[in-house]
This record gives structure tokens, sequence and C-alpha cells, in this order.
């Protein structure tokens, strides 16, 4: 009969040495898996917010100051009436910068600013300082029609719309009959406000681009976590040959600027999009600085990732005084 053996203390020390040595190298792969996943995750978000915030700002850009089948500039000369000014109008800066046109002054479909407290406009409260401003309007690309082909009789109340043709339009209340124009078509009048505001969430801020839009009065909602600024810069064709003679900020735009006196006219727009993790992570720590136009962002030196976007937006009915006849 054989002696049965078992293990010595040295081998047994020995077996669990080299088991910790195995167990911290699975340990050390598995943090860094984890650390890898929780940035790649991370960066994600920054792009899915930032690219996301970039194109509706950018598809509203494009559409600027577009008034369907109407010739020239929009003023109240070319228009047979407009409603009363909706509830918590938005009025941006200028004398005829309300949702619809006045008497007085060029009617202003864009126009910036850099907001330097909360409240704004008329109907912004709570703007972040040092984030700009945009204001929009337009109708929206497609009419209105009661089966391809056939113009809207009666237009469905809630919004506000614009009837034209050619020679004059009209701007009017749904949840009635069109205003009568012959060889007319009804598109949906849009004003937009972009801004940025802060929202306390527990005891973590989170910065939210925020989009106001007129029905029967301006509302605003947020549409994207994360967006920490936005900062436009406008290119103006300052001796009318069709090309940006320079980029400037909206504090540094003139009143003749925006309303195209002596020839000038913003032909483009550069967008700045920063976009910012929801929440911080402790072992990381930005220190990067960000330029956004002729402003240098300094370094926050939080612990949230950070990602800046950029696009530049041709204005493509900046330079149409009047449609071509066909």
């Amino acid at each position: 009969m054989k002696k049965q053996l078992g293990f010595t203390i040295l081998e047994i020390f020995i077996a669990l040495t080299i088991g910790l040595v195995l167990f911290a190298g699975v340990m050390s792969i598995f943090v860094g898996m984890k650390t890898t996943t929780k940035e790649t995750s991370s960066y994600g978000e920054l792009q899915e917010n930032g690219r996301f915030a970039l194109s509706v700002l950018t598809e509203d850009l494009l559409r600027q100051d577009f008034w369907g089948d109407l010739t020239g500039t929009l003023d109240l000369a070319k228009l047979n009436g407009v409603p009363v000014a909706p509830g918590n109008d938005c009025n941006g800066g200028g004398v005829n910068n309300a949702s619809f046109p006045a008497a007085v002054g060029r009617y202003r479909t864009i126009w910036g600013a850099t907001a330097t407290a909360q409240a704004n406009m008329g109907c912004i409260a709570d703007a972040k300082i040092g984030s700009d401003i945009l204001q929009l309007k337009r109708v929206i690309s497609t009419p209105l029609e009661s089966a391809p082909g056939i113009p809207i009789a009666n237009a469905p109340s809630g919004k506000y719309y614009f009837v034209a043709n050619q020679n004059e339009g009209e701007i009017f209340a749904g949840g009635g009959a069109v205003p009568d124009l012959d060889v007319s078509r009804v598109w949906e009048f849009q004003h937009h406000v972009y801004y940025v505001r802060e929202d306390t969430i527990g005891s973590n801020t989170v910065p939210v681009l925020m989009q106001g839009q007129l029905t029967t009065k301006m509302n605003f909602e947020p549409i994207i976590d994360g967006i920490e600024r936005i900062k436009f810069m406008y290119g103006v064709d300052t001796n009318f040959n069709g090309v940006v003679n320079t980029f400037i900020s909206a504090n540094n735009m003139t009143q003749n600027l925006w309303d195209g006196f002596n020839n000038a006219r913003i032909l483009a727009v550069k967008v700045y999009v920063l976009a910012r993790n929801v929440q911080p992570d402790p072992k990381y720590t930005d220190t990067k600085t960000y330029q956004m136009g002729d402003e240098l962002v300094p370094a926050f030196n939080d612990n949230y990732r950070r990602l800046l976007f950029t696009s530049v937006v041709s204005l493509h009915n900046a330079g149409i005084e009047e449609w071509p006849k066909t």
C-alpha cells in the first residue's frame, strides 16, 4: 500500500501566489475594459448630442427667410394683413423684430445675440450667460394641401399660416378659411428661437439646448441635453458681390448689417456647438481650451468631457431679392 502525501506549506504558498498574480491580471484587464467602455460610451453620448444639435440648427438656417411663392423680401407693404402679436412674443433687437412684420424698419428674419443676462427678448427668463441666442423666421418648405396638388381651403387651428402668390401675401391664424388670394398656396409660418439654459437635476447641473416655437404663442421646450454653449459667426457680404468678406460675431454686428443696409447681406453662418457629458467622471479632468469663432473659451478644469462641433451654413435665400418668373 502506497503512502499518500499532501501538499507542503511551501507548495500551497507558491500556488496561492501564482493564483493571486493571475487574479490580479484578470482584474486589471476587467478594470481596463470597464474604463474603456465607459469612455467610449461617454464620447458616443457627446457625438450623438453634438451632431444632433448641429443638424437641428443647420437645417433651420438653411431654410431661413423662405416665403413660398412671394418674390423679394417680406415686408408689410406686400402683406394684406398680419395678426395681432401672439402671447409671450419674442422680440429681438431692432425696431421690427417680433414674430410678424411691423410698419417701421426692415423686418428681420435672422438675428442673434450673446446673452449677458438671463432675461432676453421679452420671452426668455433663464438663458445661460455667455452663450448665443438665435432667432429665425420662415415658412416650412412644403405647402399645405387638402389632396395632392389641391390647395387647402381651411387651415388647422393652433398655428399661424402664410398664404401668398408672387406679388402679395397674408399671415393669418389657423382655425378658419384661408384668405382669398389669386393663384396662391398656403405654408405654415415658423418663428424659432434657440438658446441654452441650465437645469438642476439633483446635485448636478445639466446644460440644455432650448427651442422656442410659435404656435398660438411662443412655447419653449428642451430638445437636447448636454449642450453647454452655442455660438454663431455671421458671414457678411459688405460690397454686394456675392462673396462673404468677413465673419462677425453677434456682439459686433451693427444695425445696418442686420438690416442689410448699404448693400450688406448675411450670406452664411458659422455654427459652433460645445457638447458636454451630462454626468461627471471623477477620473477625468478637462484642461482643454475651445476656440469658438473669435472667442477662446478657457479651460473648465472640471470632471466633464466635452467635444466642439462646427459647421458653415450657406443661407440659400439671403441673396434672393426676387424669384425668377417663368
